[in-house]
């Protein structure tokens, strides 16, 4: 309840799960039919960069706004392009003064078939979330902890949907509790695709992470990390990962291409690194650097 992502937003690790996001929904829109984004951690959907939290931090300057200048090359522009153009469009002015949370993200993708469940237990941010949402009859907006989310929502009633959980991290059994959220989640909906964000630091259990989630009794899970920097010295964020369960036929191919260009132009030292591979499933592995 004391995270604020206006701290954050832009940043690498938003960058990383936004792209994936994007990819995803697209994806789901090569079919006609309509399918819904569930995002348990929602916060307030759209950031205004020009405020003091933001400025403060200046985060985003070393994510979305390398990026937004990078010389990315057809291919991957190609892939970046529907991440990008959304944010062009929030600042027709030019520059970066806004930058959307994956809610608005993700409604600003929507076809008029498709929606958005929205969980924010903030009372301030979902009074914000709410507000920006307010009289869009594609999103429902609920205050509410989204962990419950994963049983009274699911499954959405499009038999169809991406599942977006982006918790706060603010306890020490985040991890865990991400675990056991997804094995709740999947058993009432194994049929959706749902991407679990978590975060890279020093001490962090990410071993212990990924054995948990392999003993699960699920087929197919695929993860992809992005380290900025070197944990060496610091306590703070180096990286952050996803696991996509259910991923697109085409999604490890995409990321082949996307990790390595957000490396060379989101890093902050020399140790900055990529990877993505199988936790479960199709075992060959998307090169590492």
């Amino acid at each position: 309840m004391n995270y604020r992502h206006i701290y954050h937003a832009g940043n690498f690790a938003d960058v990383l799960k936004h792209v994936v996001l994007t990819r995803l929904i697209r994806y789901m829109q090569k079919k006609d039919g309509g399918f819904r984004v569930l995002d348990t951690h929602a916060g307030i959907g759209l950031y205004d960069l020009s405020l003091e939290e933001a400025q403060k931090t200046g985060e985003w300057l070393d994510g979305i706004g390398k990026l937004m200048e990078a010389d990315l090359g057809p291919q991957v522009s190609e892939l970046l392009e529907p991440y990008l153009s959304a944010i062009r469009e929030l600042n027709p002015q030019g520059g970066i003064r806004f930058y959307p949370g994956s809610p608005k993200l993700a409604r600003m993708l929507f076809r008029p078939q498709d929606r958005l469940s929205a969980m924010e237990l903030h009372p301030e941010d979902y009074v914000r979330l709410h507000r920006l949402f307010e009289g869009d009859h594609h999103a429902r907006i609920t205050e509410l902890d989204g962990w419950l989310a994963l049983g009274a929502h699911l499954p959405p009633k499009e038999k169809r949907g991406i599942v977006l959980v982006d918790p706060p991290f603010e306890e020490e059994d985040e991890y865990q509790r991400l675990a056991e959220g997804l094995e709740k989640a999947y058993r009432r909906f194994p049929g959706g695709t749902y991407c679990l964000w978590y975060p890279l630091k020093k001490g962090a259990p990410i071993k212990e992470f990924h054995e948990t989630l392999q003993a699960l009794d699920i087929p197919k899970m695929l993860c992809a990390e992005l380290a900025v920097r070197s944990d060496r010295g610091i306590t703070g964020l180096t990286g952050s990962g996803l696991v996509i369960v259910n991923p697109p036929f085409t999604l490890k191919d995409e990321l082949h291409q996307l990790l390595p260009a957000l490396k060379d132009h989101l890093a902050q030292d020399r140790f900055a690194s990529h990877r993505a591979f199988w936790l479960r499933g199709e075992n060959k592995a998307v090169k590492d650097d």
